[in-house]
């Protein structure tokens, strides 16, 4: 098993987490990918000798989001481990890059984090992570919003982020609210219907501009997503193309069309730099991905990560560019 030596109290020193990043990273490096598939096998049997009730409960948790892969080791189904293990091996560098580009050690060790559950499934690697002062997407030690915030919503389900917002910040000059499944778009209107200046936009966003259909995921209603067959149409739409005036902050969370929608929002990126807030948790290449895009269209921007989920899987992990 690949477990860190931390009983020199890492918590004491500030740069502790470099080290022990660093260390997880070598390994990964160097390993071959059936050592680290081998590894994350082991750890996750751990679980079950330690507790089963939270092994049984992890298992659940992936087979019903499935975001990542199946685990079923009772009938030696190890698509999770298998998918992981490639996206480490493939993309260590990347992910040592984000770590380079992370601006404060809240960041740096919830990457860390995030990479030691994928290696070891330790609950404790998420618990010590959890963001427990702000709303989700509105750290306000990163994010400064005033009145003339024009705020793009991407994922605006039925007004819960915007109703954060304005517990947050309380002003704004312009909300738009993106919203693709038909009876949470007229909860979206109604749950919002004592704020002004709000546009509602039953449409999805992507890189191109054309007609999809929505998918749902059993037994979460909020996890929608777009698919090129289905019963119920949705327009998609680039943001560049749909929103004409200067944005000054975007939010996306949309069970993993991110990376298409950063790409809609390529000319607004650009020219207006809006503060970001981008879930990176729905596949096994958002995380240092979606950095990278936005690097590549913008490079002055400055990353942050703060992780909103649970101790089971990591879920709810948001990047932060300003």
């Amino acid at each position: 098993m690949f477990i860190l030596n931390t009983s020199n109290n890492s918590e004491q020193v500030p740069y502790s987490v470099d080290k022990m990043f660093s260390e997880y990273i070598h390994y990964i490096a160097t390993a071959d990918i059936d050592n680290i598939e081998n590894c994350m096998k082991r750890n996750l049997a751990d679980r079950r000798s330690y507790n089963n009730q939270s092994y049984e409960r992890i298992l659940y948790y992936y087979n019903t989001f499935n975001y990542w892969g199946k685990i079923d080791p009772e009938k030696n189904v190890y698509e999770l481990i298998e998918n992981r293990a490639k996206a480490l091996k493939e993309h260590h560098e990347d992910l040592s890059w984000l770590y380079s580009r992370l601006c404060d050690y809240r960041s740096k060790r919830t990457l860390f984090g995030i990479i030691e559950n994928w290696l070891t499934f330790s609950m404790v690697s998420l618990s010590r992570i959890m963001e427990k002062t702000f709303h989700q997407y509105f750290d306000l030690d990163v994010i400064k919003c005033g009145p003339d915030e024009v705020f793009v919503d991407i994922g605006a389900y039925t007004g819960d982020t915007v109703s954060d917002y304005m517990n947050s910040y309380g002003c704004y000059k312009k909300i738009y609210c993106y919203e693709i499944v038909p009876h949470i778009f007229q909860q979206l209107k109604q749950n919002l219907v004592q704020y002004p200046h709000i546009e509602y936009c039953q449409r999805g966003a992507g890189d191109q501009g054309g007609i999809m259909y929505v998918t749902d995921i059993e037994p979460d209603q909020s996890m929608h997503k777009l698919s090129d067959f289905g019963t119920t149409k949705v327009p998609v739409v680039k943001i560049d193309d749909d929103i004409s005036e200067p944005v000054t902050f975007i939010k996306m969370d949309i069970e993993g069309s991110e990376q298409k929608a950063i790409l809609g929002c390529r000319n607004h990126i650009q020219t207006s730099h809006p503060k970001l807030a981008i879930s990176v948790y729905h596949n096994n290449e958002d995380i240092w991905k979606c950095a990278r895009m936005i690097d590549e269209i913008d490079p002055s921007y400055q990353f942050y990560l703060r992780y909103n989920g649970g101790n089971y899987y990591p879920s709810e992990c948001i990047l932060l560019g300003v």
